[in-house]
């Protein structure tokens, strides 16, 4: 599938030549995208990563799948593009860190916060893996015209174009090759993964 160069670092497993593509939609304050990022850090990645079974035939690109009806997604899908755009190589173990601590960034405990209070607690939660805060929040200020949003916004705007003319609606989903694969769940352990690639993959 297509990713636009300044995204490379949303490829989290596998080679970039590797003829088979799993895309995983996931939002940042999903509970059940939080249960597939488990999966995905302990089954998929080392099935797909340098010596892996699947080392080179398989993919893993990490879609951002923004819920509009969860206020702070849009706030944390824009931190996951800064550590993206910052530090490429820390984009999943940021990502990671999000999903599983993701309750910080829920309804209610984000309700009474501003846009700036949010993107700060993002931003402080990034330091943990190693990413500079001035950096981080400096991507994440509103700083050119009134309604132009940040600079990360053009990133977040590619990525919501990109599921919604895939006809993605929530999270999460998978795409094998292109296509969505439904039976996938967010409670699938090794076996369910292993079953499933094993039936996949014909390179």
């Amino acid at each position: 599938m297509a990713l636009q160069p300044s995204l490379r670092p949303l490829l989290i497993a596998g080679r970039p030549d590797a003829p088979h593509t799993l895309d995983i939609f996931l939002d940042y304050v999903c509970p059940f995208s939080g249960k597939m990022a488990v999966a995905i850090d302990t089954v998929l990645k080392p099935l797909l990563d340098a010596g892996g079974k699947y080392d080179g035939k398989v993919k893993l690109i990490f879609r951002n799948q923004v819920q509009p009806w969860h206020g702070s997604s849009t706030f944390t899908h824009e931190a996951g593009l800064a550590a993206a755009r910052i530090a490429p190589e820390k984009f999943w173990t940021y990502s990671l860190l999000l999903l599983k601590r993701q309750q910080e960034f829920y309804d209610i405990p984000t309700s009474t916060l501003s846009p700036i209070q949010i993107r700060a607690k993002l931003a402080e939660l990034a330091t943990e893996v190693g990413i500079s805060a001035d950096e981080f929040k400096d991507l994440l200020t509103n700083k050119s015209t009134p309604n132009g949003g940040v600079s990360v916004t053009d990133e977040l705007k590619y990525t919501i174009k990109f599921s919604r003319q895939n006809g993605v609606h929530v999270s999460p989903s998978v795409l094998w090759d292109g296509l969505l694969v439904n039976e996938v769940s967010s409670s699938w352990g090794s076996d369910e993964w292993n079953k499933f690639l094993a039936e996949k993959v014909t390179v």
